[in-house]
């Protein structure tokens, strides 16, 4: 299949800042301030964490965006003041304020947001339908993508894959974890995170897991369905997919992300 019948594929870590990636990602002696240029170069995105702990300055968004490649593109965790709340309803000054702090400055590599809910977080279906309708469709002319990452099994109820699916919102698949894993396909792009590097794997997966995480995303990618995922949305053209390696023996997550980018091709 052909590019133009298939979505783009990024994969990519949480994050870049981590003392143990010192040394086995980064060489050793590497600048830490030149830490996101090296990671950048060798993976097609990133999720960004420290957003969801604070604020960042409008600057330091854009010496992101410059440090990184032109075809490079971030995903972003929103503010947990948004998500970790009793009334979901009542988040909309936070929502606000976050898209007005600089993300923006990301420009065009800005991807999908990433709304993360707490494990005790369970569904109610009149709220989180007013938190849908707080996220906007675009921030400062640039149109914006929502996937939302809920860990608590109350979610994993086909009202609520229809909910997000109304509002054209992803929801994150957490592969290989003990998170509820929801694969049904509610958005324009898939957004998964996988859990499951382990110790003693050279690539932190396996070559058998890798290739299956490779197919998996190709699928996506053509419009079809996964292998091994149930449930599964009818396949209604290609999409853009997003795959990071996130948790489990962080250590080798770049390692497991740059197998599966050589995997896809």
């Amino acid at each position: 299949m052909g590019k133009a019948q298939r979505g783009t594929i990024r994969v990519g870590i949480g994050g870049w800042t981590y003392e143990p990636w010192r040394g086995a990602f980064y060489p050793e002696g590497h600048p830490r301030k030149h830490e996101l240029d090296y990671a950048s170069r060798r993976l097609t995105s990133i999720e960004i964490n420290g957003t969801y702990y604070g604020a960042q300055k409008p600057a330091t968004f854009a010496k992101w965006h410059d440090e990184t490649p032109e075809d490079f593109v971030f995903s972003v965790k929103a503010p947990r003041y948004a998500t970790n709340r009793k009334v979901l309803a009542e988040a909309g000054e936070t929502i606000t304020r976050f898209f007005a702090g600089g993300v923006t400055e990301l420009k065009h590599k800005i991807g999908p947001v990433n709304w993360q809910f707490m494990p005790t977080k369970p569904f109610d279906p009149v709220d989180f339908e007013a938190f849908l309708k707080l996220l906007p469709k675009e921030a400062g002319g640039l149109p914006l993508r929502h996937v939302v990452e809920v860990r608590h099994e109350s979610f994993r109820v086909p009202a609520f894959v229809a909910l997000a699916r109304s509002h054209g919102v992803a929801i994150a698949i957490a592969g290989d974890s003990n998170h509820p894993l929801i694969a049904d396909i509610t958005a324009p792009f898939v957004y998964a995170r996988l859990m499951g590097t382990q110790e003693g794997e050279a690539l932190g997966y396996s070559a058998e897991a890798l290739d299956l995480w490779a197919g998996r995303a190709r699928d996506w990618a053509a419009g079809k369905a996964a292998k091994g995922l149930a449930p599964l949305a009818p396949a209604k053209g290609p999409r853009d997919v997003y795959l990071y390696v996130i948790s489990g023996n962080k250590v080798a997550n770049p390692t497991a992300a740059m197998a599966l980018i050589k995997r896809l091709g």
